[in-house]
């Protein structure tokens, strides 16, 4: 094969490494269109076949290919088009000539690893209070047709071409007055013409005052143009810390609707095209209480919402950072209007039965699993929430767990991978530990599981 040139030239705050895309290097993938979670209900569920039960990052047994990331990786695996995506930071230097700490959006060709490209954006210059040290990019692309989109660390929402040339971005500091709090983290979904994300907006250094109350928390978009369709301020001066989580989208009993989580730890059923909120609930139970560096019993919303048989699953939960405690979860009927806090709730689980949790939920089969940050995933009946067996993967689970070829797939902090095998009764088919901690949800496509590690993304496949 022809030797490949890199390339790199700067454009303002942004520097781009280019590897020019083959076409015989790209084989047609099974899906076109990537995005965080597999689809708009964000289901962490794929119908991918074939995937491997064990592997030995040792001997390389059922290790397709494995690439280095940053040293810090939370966006992303997104695989479409025979590429995967990987929001990481710049700490592996693959441009000798972009150094020191950057965010970083990777692409590498899903067939053999090949490194592609890389976008690297500039940290901003306010620090940890807008754009955490060191934490990259930590927004997965949503990709379709020849684009992809993601926000990136300097809370700008971008559009790029698949050979990483950007087409449009929209600065949402400088032209929304948006205030990220320790960094703007969107996985932005996109449906039909208009891109949805959150903006990340949140509270200042102190914790205590909201710097830019009337800037939109919930953000609409051309995704051709980047002109704004629609911007919501909520939840307004009732922002508890940060915004970090994802839109879902469904048509719920024949309506469409986008499901915002609030940083008041309410969540949003809101018409796509205008906005209009057409349903609200409160995701924290009436008595709880917010207080400063997690002590409360109110929670953010971090996870991403589900959206599965006109219901909405989703839990509750704070920053890592606050340590663990009590969470809920909680499965809302969504086919109401107004204030369906008290209505609407079809069944909850909280108190001592899940803690804080950031992960978002598999529904398959019936079955719902769901982990908590302590390590604790839950295998529960999709419809009434009877419990059925609990795993604990003695370690904290930032990711989520992925359900597929009737396995489910779950990381955690200290490296390990576990596979249990899908169904009522807990199976445990291996623990694997890959080296690095796994902040991310895998992914799979044709006979593959990628899995992105703190500083490693692998390939896994049955030996054939």
């Amino acid at each position: 094969m022809r030797d490949i040139k890199q390339s790199s030239r700067w454009t303002g705050a942004v520097a781009l490494l280019a590897v020019p895309l083959l076409a015989a290097g790209l084989p047609a993938a099974a899906s076109e269109i990537g995005m965080f979670a597999n689809s708009p209900s964000r289901n962490m569920v794929s119908d991918a076949t074939g995937l491997p039960s064990s592997w030995d990052p040792e001997s390389g047994e059922n290790v397709k290919w494995k690439q280095q990331l940053g040293s810090q990786s939370y966006g992303g695996p997104v695989l479409a088009g025979g590429v995967v995506y990987v929001g990481t930071n710049n700490e592996a230097e693959r441009n000798p000539e972009v150094t020191g700490d950057k965010g970083v959006m990777m692409a590498f060709n899903a067939a053999d690893g090949a490194f592609l490209w890389q976008i690297v954006h500039d940290k901003l210059p306010d620090g940890r209070v807008h754009d955490w040290p060191l934490q990259g990019i930590c927004s997965g692309p949503y990709v379709e047709e020849d684009y992809i989109y993601y926000v990136s660390n300097r809370a700008e929402v971008v559009c790029a071409d698949k050979q990483g040339e950007i087409v449009w971005s929209r600065d949402m500091i400088e032209e929304m007055n948006v205030f990220p709090h320790n960094l703007a983290a969107g996985n932005p979904l996109v449906v039909g013409d208009i891109l949805y994300t959150v903006t990340g907006n949140g509270v200042d250094e102190g914790h205590i005052n909201i710097p830019a109350p009337s800037a939109p928390s919930f953000l609409a978009l051309n995704k051709r143009t980047g002109e704004t369709v629609w911007a919501l301020d909520l939840p307004g001066n009732q922002i508890l810390h940060g915004q970090w989580s994802n839109p879902a989208y469904g048509v719920i009993d024949g309506v469409p609707q986008v499901i915002f989580p609030g940083g008041d730890g309410w969540m949003y059923g809101l018409d796509p095209a205008t906005g209009e909120v057409l349903w609200k609930f409160d995701a924290n139970p009436k008595d709880s209480i917010w207080e400063l560096g997690g002590a409360g019993t109110r929670n953010n919303i971090i996870s991403t919402p589900v959206v599965y048989k006109d219901r909405v699953y989703i839990g509750v939960g704070q920053d890592p950072e606050h340590g663990e405690g009590p969470g809920n979860f909680w499965v809302i009927d969504a086919t109401g209007r107004g204030d369906i806090t008290t209505s609407g709730v079809v069944w909850h689980r909280g108190g001592e039965d899940i803690g804080r949790t950031i992960s978002t939920a598999a529904i398959a089969d019936g079955l719902v699993y769901i982990a908590d940050l302590s390590g604790f995933l839950y295998c529960l009946d999709a419809e009434t929430g009877e419990h059925y067996w609990t795993y604990d993967a003695f370690a904290a689970v930032w990711g989520s767990a992925f359900v597929a070829d009737g396995k489910v797939y779950l990381g955690d902090e200290d490296g390990d991978i576990a596979v249990l095998r899908h169904g009522k009764e807990l199976d445990v088919l291996a623990e694997i530990n890959i080296g690095a901690s796994v902040y991310t949800t895998p992914i799979a496509e044709d006979g593959v599981l990628y899995i992105a590690s703190r500083n490693m993304l692998w390939a896994l496949s049955e030996t054939r």
